[in-house]
């Protein structure tokens, strides 16, 4: 009997159609030789501490880390999957041969690993599917060409790795860093991949806020309705601005060289899963995980393939299918379609490369094309844009005429610059893109960003004669520097997906994308986790970090675990390992350390000594706790910076000290005591160590908690501070200092009024 394990029961449903196993049966469907079963997904988790030793329940430094010497597997879920888990273990014992058919990834092969050692089933021989899609052609070729089980350890091996690595920074930061820097009972959650990517969030965020902006002056003029820039880009000096202005003021433009060359634009490469997110972000404001969704539900429906891939390349073995597959597309896009010579298609290095091609090719759709109006919502977008990039493949290059015209007033040199498009190739079915305004290069953090660049860049220019002159309209344009952007859910998964180096080139991101954070299946699940915990907020598309999340940014000293190149690093190592070129051991063994090295190096007093609570503000060395104070590692060299362990009645503890080290003032309010009386303010750090405070009206809007900013309903009556709303109820904004007032939402299954 050949036992057949799928990861949904939907996907169970389709192969066992295919087998003709149609009998059911309470847990599985059987027939023609075959027992086709499912998962609901992970079914199976790595144990607990206490599931080890009992003692570890109770969190304590002492014992840390926690490393098991063999990792230890329990059910997971509720009632009804460990019923289907038994069902699945009975199964396993009397197969004669087990087939996997989880999902062709990473994950698909941890759910079914762990139920096969779980099950105590690894001797039971094995073999294993690998599709792409769920057609019915697909799984019929897919049961022809079983792999055998073992050629995919190596895979294994990255899951599990990527497990229990996850496991060990995780449960060993978590139970470090909530010791250390808790207080009041708060929990904070560290992660291998989430805690780099919620630094880069913070960072930005502080980025933007500390940023100064900078004016900066341009003078520019316009002839035949073309504008034209002086060459030397922008001044820093009104002066020399205004010199340059009063000398051309009165002087024709002479038009010198006119020069003109064709710019040949290809059409976009296919969608892996991260670039489909970010263009559902950036068109429709999709998050990640909804447009993982749709993706996902599209594919079980047969109308794209697997949509959890890294690759946006076809692999050479499917050139004699595709002219098949844009007839059937013609359903949906007749007219598009009509336009290609289906039995002369151009397959460049752009769209077929099997180098690029490892455990799946692009998304694309399949030959099941969904009936008019059956789509809708996300589902219809999602799918809209895979059919509309797949056709767009094999379409001609767009062609734009550039052109550039030098000039000179009374001895300044101007230049202007234009593009016309001369024939719209693929961009025939992105009619939006030349309708909106291109987007200049993003410059980086200081520079200047301004509109003129673009509308330059969008000008349709007239035919101007080498030595043609006339009278302008010289003007002098003020102009500021800019921060960068926040983040949005796009612009994160990029950053991401290249290890936070934010790069636009096609070929430097495929050179990065092996040290991506993350992959491409769990980049989307990082984001809402750090949402779920109120590490970040979302403010219409941007991603906000949240007072908690600063604060956990600031407190982890080690530079390690928030670095995005290094855990990139480690991405890039479980890579090589899918492939077999990466030991296993070499991997945990680095992880182990890592946690080693951050336990033992963080910590109060003399643990912090290596480290520092943060950055002394008179000489940047780190800064160390004696018995009464704070002071600085370099007291010996002469420097006289010390921070008291308390003021106005705040203890400042570590949490405290790292944060007004880090930030130069405190992330939340405080009660304090000022003359004898309560008070509620910030503490700012002032460069010799000496502690003030700025007073908060509690009128306005509050600080950000656990949920982002929110709008302050009135004053804590407790200690007050300001309350405002959260997911589930009005809590004091003071919460992290020790103010436990809260008013539920839900009390005993009632709502509660917003009244207060």
């Amino acid at each position: 009997m050949k036992v057949v394990l799928a990861e949904k029961p939907s996907v169970a449903r389709d192969i066992a159609k295919e087998l003709h196993a149609t009998s059911r049966k309470d847990g599985y469907l059987e027939g023609n030789g075959y027992i086709v079963t499912w998962a609901f997904g992970h079914l199976i988790g790595l144990k607990e501490p206490d599931e080890y030793d009992p003692s570890y329940k109770q969190w304590n430094l002492d014992v840390l880390p926690i490393i098991p010497e063999k990792f230890g597997l329990k059910p997971t879920g509720d009632e009804g999957a460990r019923k289907q888990l038994n069902t699945i273990k009975k199964l396993f014992k009397q197969a004669d041969e087990i087939i996997c058919a989880t999902d062709a990834g990473r994950e698909g092969e941890l759910i079914f690993r762990y139920i096969q050692i779980w099950s105590q089933s690894t001797r039971v021989p094995f073999k294993r599917l690998w599709i792409s899609s769920l057609t019915s052609q697909a799984i019929r070729k897919g049961f022809a060409n079983l792999a055998d089980g073992h050629a995919y350890d190596p895979l294994f091996d990255a899951a599990r790795c990527r497990s229990e690595a996850d496991w060990i920074v995780g449960m060993n930061g978590s139970r470090y860093f909530t010791l250390q820097f808790g207080g009041n009972n708060t929990l904070w959650s560290i992660g291998r991949v989430q805690t780099p990517v919620l630094a880069m969030i913070v960072n930005r965020d502080h980025e933007i806020e500390n940023f100064t902006p900078e004016a900066y002056w341009e003078v520019h003029t316009r002839y035949r309705e073309t504008l034209f820039k002086h060459q030397n880009g922008k001044f820093i000096s009104q002066d020399k601005g205004d010199a340059v202005l009063r000398k051309i003021t009165g002087h024709d433009l002479l038009i010198g060289d006119v020069q003109g060359r064709e710019e040949k634009i290809p059409p976009p490469l296919l969608h892996d899963l991260t670039d489909l997110q970010k263009e559902m972000n950036r068109r429709f404001g999709m998050t990640a995980t909804r447009a993982l969704k749709a993706a996902q539900n599209l594919y079980e429906r047969k109308y794209l393939t697997y949509p959890r891939t890294d690759s946006r390349y076809l692999s050479s073995d499917m050139k004699p299918g595709i002219p098949g597959l844009l007839e059937k597309l013609k359903a949906v896009r007749a007219t598009e379609i009509a336009r290609l010579n289906l039995q002369r298609l151009t397959f460049t290095k752009r769209l077929v490369n099997d180098a690029n091609v490892t455990d799946h090719h692009a998304i694309i759709p399949t030959e099941i094309v969904p009936r008019t109006g059956g789509l809708s919502g996300d589902e219809a977008k999602v799918y809209e844009a895979v059919v509309t990039r797949f056709i767009a493949a094999f379409y001609p290059h767009c062609r734009k005429q550039v052109t550039t015209v030098l000039a000179n007033s009374n001895g300044e040199p101007f230049k202007a610059t234009g593009r016309t498009l001369t024939e719209e190739g693929w961009q025939a079915l992105y009619p939006h893109l030349n309708r909106k305004q291109p987007q200049a290069q993003k410059p980086r953090s200081g520079q200047a960003r301004n509109a003129s660049g673009a509308a330059e860049a969008l000008q349709q220019m007239p035919t101007f004669q080498n030595g043609e002159h006339g009278p302008h309209e010289p003007e002098l344009k003020t102009l500021q520097t800019k921060p960068p952007p926040r983040f949005n859910e796009a612009t994160l998964l990029q950053a991401m997906e290249t290890a936070g180096r934010m790069v636009e080139e096609e070929s430097l991101k495929a050179a990065l994308a092996e040290k991506g954070l993350g992959t491409p299946a769990t980049r989307a699940q990082i984001i809402e986790t750090l949402l779920h915990r109120d590490y970040i907020f979302r403010d219409q598309k941007n991603l906000i970090s949240t007072s908690n999340g600063r604060h956990l940014v600031t407190v982890v000293h080690d530079e390690r675990l928030k670095s995005a190149e290094l855990t990139g690093e480690w991405e890039a190592n479980l890579k090589k390992m899918e492939r077999g070129a990466y030991a296993p051991r070499q991997f945990m063994q680095d992880v182990i350390t890592h946690i080693r090295g951050i336990i033992g190096r963080q910590g109060t007093g003399t643990a912090a000594a290596n480290g520092g609570f943060g950055p002394c503000p008179l000489c940047g060395k780190p800064v160390i706790k004696g018995r009464e104070f704070y002071g600085c590692s370099g007291w010996k060299d002469g420097c006289k910076f010390v921070l008291k362990a308390s003021g106005f009645s705040v203890d400042i503890n570590a949490g405290l000290a790292t944060e007004l080290l880090h930030n130069h003032a405190s992330l939340t309010p405080h009660l304090l005591t000022v003359d004898g009386s309560p008070v509620f303010g910030k503490l700012h750090l002032q460069k010799n160590g000496t502690v003030i405070y700025k007073l908060i009206d509690a009128t306005s809007p509050g600080p950000q908690g656990r949920g982002g900013a929110g709008e302050a309903l009135g004053i804590c009556p407790a200690c007050g501070g300001t309350i405002s709303e959260t997911k589930k109820g009005y809590g004091c904004s003071n919460w992290r200092n020790g103010c436990k007032f809260v008013i539920w939402k839900t009390i005993e299954k009632k709502i509660s009024p917003r009244r207060l």
